[in-house]
């Protein structure tokens, strides 16, 4: 079981759950085309941010194989509310789990979903013990690529034409990285 403290603090993030107040910072990325073009969703109007964050709101802890952490990625200097991670505890068998990322565009190229994904990723290998990560992406989305390949993931899979994606076929990249990589890279010089 994970239950973190929140909030998770990296160099210049804070993550933490989401509450209703965040309605009108989510609202100004999950609303936008360019952010749902990659997305299994299309863009959200207010009533589905609610909904959105009333569900997100419930995902702080993970119990069992299944659950998710769904926190909100908040940019301390401004206090605003750019994105949004998920770890997904896939298979308590396999100890497996997934993490996941959607940020807004004004804040892309800063490193944002990076830091905030490292902070995901040692949640789910030094916290929860998981043995192996995955990070799925449409294939053409290659800033998320490069965010996963820059996490030290390694692609494992391209899915040609694999998921009807908003009426069209779409590829699928999927990269992963394990326990012991995780460890090798995190660990102090010597």
């Amino acid at each position: 079981m994970l239950r973190p403290e929140y909030p998770i603090r990296t160099e210049r993030l804070d993550l933490r759950p989401f509450v209703p107040e965040d309605h009108a910072d989510v609202l100004a990325f999950r609303s936008r085309a360019d952010v749902a073009r990659y997305l299994l969703t299309g863009r959200l109007g207010p009533d589905e941010v609610r909904e959105l964050l009333r569900k997100a709101a419930g995902r702080t802890a993970l119990r069992r194989e299944g659950d998710e952490l769904a926190l909100a990625v908040v940019e301390r200097a401004t206090g605003r509310v750019i994105g949004d991670v998920v770890l997904v505890w896939r298979s308590a068998d396999h100890m497996t789990g997934e993490i996941g990322y959607v940020f807004h565009p004004e804040v892309q190229g800063r490193g944002y979903a990076t830091e905030a994904a490292q902070a995901v990723l040692a949640l789910g290998f030094d916290q929860l013990g998981l043995h192996r990560i995955i990070g799925r992406c449409d294939a053409r989305n290659t800033a998320s690529a490069r965010v996963l390949e820059r996490l030290g993931m390694r692609q494992e899979a391209h899915f040609v034409e694999n998921e009807r994606i908003k009426g069209e076929w779409t590829d699928e990249l999927v990269y992963a990285l394990l326990a012991r990589e995780w460890r090798k890279m995190n660990q102090p010089p010597a």
